[in-house]
Order: structure tokens, then sequence, then C-alpha cells
């Protein structure tokens, strides 16, 4: 029985793998956006620092000398870490000036945070229950962070009655990874993993009923939008 407890956790871990890079790979048409643009537009970098962090987190959680027995949890977020690093370079790239020194010392002070966890951890700390038990509730808020960072597009969503500005893959898979790491953490029970996704899940559940109110207004707001673009010109040239 414990043995097939084990293999249901580890293949609901293998599929939340999968559904958490997805995850870290569904901003890729914002960014093709930003790239294209030259230009973050209002996209936000918070989710995307949060990420960074909480990625890294889970990291030195997962390694051996902290809480043996996780590499799926090394895996994916050694991944996610390195994909983040991507997004952040292109928001330095395209950001103005102002707010690319904002996010360059946001990711510099996160840097030095996790390294100044892990050397203290390691050093000072001797058992890898003690090391679990402290790496564990820092990485709850890290998730937790990472989870409620869209809270500032959702407030920009409500208000400007537009979901142009808050991806729905990102939302969808967000919630999506919230569930399957929930499942995760109740086969055999980890609170470190189980809190921070479940809110995750309501969340992502609450950024997908945002999508499903806002998306008509969006489409409409896009379509006048474009109306005036292309009225532009025409106007000119009855002026002329």
């Amino acid at each position: 029985m414990v043995f097939n407890k084990e293999i249901a956790r580890f293949a609901v871990g293998v599929i939340g793998n999968i559904i958490s890079l997805i995850l870290f790979l569904s901003p890729l048409p914002t960014f093709y956006r930003i790239w294209k643009k030259k230009s973050v537009e209002q996209f936000s970098p918070f989710p995307y620092l949060a990420t960074f962090v909480n990625c890294g987190l889970w990291v030195l959680y997962g390694i051996p000398l902290v809480h043996p027995h996780s590499i799926l949890v090394v895996t994916i977020n050694g991944t996610g870490l390195g994909i983040e690093v991507v997004y952040l370079m292109l928001f330095l790239l395209y950001s103005e000036k102002k707010k690319r020194m904002k996010i360059f010392l946001i990711i510099i002070g996160e840097i030095i945070f996790l390294g100044s966890l892990a050397i203290l951890v390691l050093t000072l700390v001797q058992t890898h229950k003690k090391r679990s038990t402290i790496v564990g509730c820092i990485c709850m808020v890290g998730n937790i962070l990472m989870y409620a960072s869209p809270l500032a597009v959702m407030k920009l969503v409500i208000r400007s009655k537009s979901v142009e500005f808050m991806p729905f893959f990102l939302s969808l898979f967000s919630f999506l990874n919230g569930v399957s790491w929930t499942a995760y953490a109740l086969i055999r029970l980890d609170a470190f993993i189980l809190v921070p996704n479940s809110i995750g899940t309501a969340l992502g559940l609450a950024q997908l009923l945002l999508y499903g109110m806002y998306y008509k207004s969006t489409k409409r707001q896009n379509a006048e939008r474009q109306a005036q673009v292309e009225m532009g010109p025409k106007e000119v040239g009855l002026v002329g």
C-alpha cells in the first residue's frame, strides 16, 4: 500500500512538473509581443520577479542537504529559474530607465537573499528536519507571493474592464499548477507544498473568472481602438 502511494505521488509529481513547465513557458506570447514592440507596455514584472525568487527557494528546499528525495521539486524549479532569468532580462532590456533600475535592484536583492539563506541554513542548521522546516516555511511565503503577484494585474483588469494585460494561459496554468501540486502534497501530506498551492488554486480560479467576465468587453475595446486607427488616415486625407 505504501509502495502504491509512492508510485501515485511520483506520477502526480511528474504531471505537476509538466504543468509547471507549461506554466513557465505560457508567457512566451507576451514576451514575443514585448520583443516585437520593443516595449513592456503595461505588463507587470512582478509575477516574474516573484516566480524567480520562488523557484530559487524551492531549489534550495529540494536539494538532498535540505530535504532528501525531492528530485522532482529540484528539476522543475531549476528549469523555471532559468526561464525566469530570460524573461527578466527582456524586461530589463525593454523597460524605461526608471522602471529598469527598480527591476534590477529587486533582482539583486532577491539573489542576495537566496544566497544568504542557503549559506546560513547549510552552515548553522545541522539536521535535515530543521533545515527543511526553516526553508519550507519561507518557501510557503514565496509560493503564496508568486500566486498573489497577479493581484495588481487583476486590479487593473477590474478598473479597465479589459484582460489585455492579464495573459490567459498564465492564468489557466497557474490554476492547473495549483491543483496538481495540491494533489501531490495530499498523497503524502506535505504542508509546505499543500498550503501555498491550495491558495494558488483559489487565486488561479479567480483570475479565470475575471477573464470570463471581461473577455467580451476586451474584444469590444480592441475593436474600437482598431477602428480609430483605421479611421485616422482617412480623416487626414479628407482634411488635406
